[in-house]
């Protein structure tokens, strides 16, 4: 068992590197969280997410992806919004950017302090090993991130902070170390049942539980081809994900834009684009424009087509015209959107 001084010292060390939740917990298997992993994809809830079929076993336990691992390293970074994600609702001009995207990469901001953290402490242990992960490999961080401590998955499946709220991005380090495991957190939802009735789209099948084929999030980031006409009004100005679960969450009163990293303050562009901007993008343009955000992996047709039902919401006429120039791109998603948009356009009083 690693000595409780090393133990303290990588807890400073991670708050120096940025994060502001660390907490130890064993990668030996878990049966409830196996069980629920295996119904959530057994209610093929996943939606086309395939990969989390394919690499199931893996994703079941740490060690089920790294047999020598002995412990999980759980981190969460704050990304904490200066501004209400729900502000610009109604404002039919303008287009919704989930708060964790109007930023850089967070891929890229938390690996590196991750790789960080890692380097520290093998110089510290140099016979022990170690892997990073930050939603790039078959790693439940939110459970993992319950178990050691940091927050507990709330009724909207998210991880929750007492201190931070829901505004956490997650990391991971297992380890062949062997640390003192904290406890794990436990739920303060309570009765409310607040992100459950904000969710667009009734994603929730129950508390805690969620049905990503009726998530905004998933529709315009992870969705493939047309999205379903029966959630298309729903998407309102939503180009990039959805925050309205997040938004409403009482515990947010306690997070802090002074806890956020300073290399995820969101760009300006993002906070409040204009919707006209957004439909005129190429494929170089697009590009362009989000080099350097998670935003630019799901490529411009993808993008315009969310666009575009966001055009097709807004009653605006002044946007018909590059909506119906739409209608002829060389896309089939793309003219797709395009036409369900005008035609909404061409109703609207």
């Amino acid at each position: 068992m690693v000595n409780a001084e090393l133990q303290a010292e990588l807890r400073a060390e991670a708050l120096r590197l940025g994060f502001v939740a660390c907490g130890f917990a064993s990668a030996a298997p878990d049966p409830q969280r196996a069980a629920r992993l295996e119904h959530y994809l057994g209610e093929g809830r996943h939606g086309a997410m395939d990969w989390m079929d394919a690499r199931k076993q893996q994703r079941a336990s740490p060690q089920g992806l790294w047999p020598e691992a002995n412990s999980v390293i759980a981190l969460g970074m704050s990304y904490a919004p200066d501004v209400d994600p729900l502000a610009l609702a109604d404002a039919a001009e303008k287009a919704r950017v989930s708060a964790y995207a109007q930023g850089r990469d967070y891929h890229d901001v938390v690996k590196k302090a991750l790789k960080a953290l890692a380097r520290w402490l093998i110089a510290r242990e140099p016979t022990s090993e170690l892997k990073v992960f930050v939603d790039t490999a078959p790693v439940m961080e939110k459970p993992l991130g319950e178990a050691a401590g940091i927050g507990w998955q709330g009724k909207h499946t998210n991880l929750v902070s007492r201190s931070h709220g829901s505004w956490l991005f997650l990391g991971a380090i297992y380890s062949t170390l062997e640390f003192a495991p904290d406890l794990s957190h436990p739920d303060r939802c309570g009765n409310c049942r607040a992100c459950q009735d904000a969710c667009p789209t009734d994603a929730f099948p129950a508390p805690y539980q969620l049905d990503a084929r009726r998530c905004i999030s998933y529709l315009t980031i992870e969705h493939k081809g047309p999205i379903p006409e029966e959630f298309r009004e729903a998407l309102g100005n939503r180009i990039y994900g959805c925050d309205d679960c997040l938004a409403v969450c009482p515990w947010n009163k306690f997070a802090d834009t002074a806890h956020r990293h300073l290399k995820l303050a969101p760009r300006e562009e993002l906070v409040a684009p204009r919707l006209a901007e957004f439909l005129s993008f190429d494929d170089a343009g697009f590009r362009q424009f989000f080099s350097g955000s998670p935003i630019k992996r799901i490529g411009r047709e993808r993008f315009v087509r969310n666009c575009l039902y966001a055009a097709g919401n807004s009653a605006n006429p002044h946007l018909l015209k590059q909506v119906e120039n739409l209608r002829g791109d060389p896309d089939p998603v793309v003219r797709d959107a395009a036409d369900w948009a005008a035609a909404r356009l061409r109703e609207a009083p």
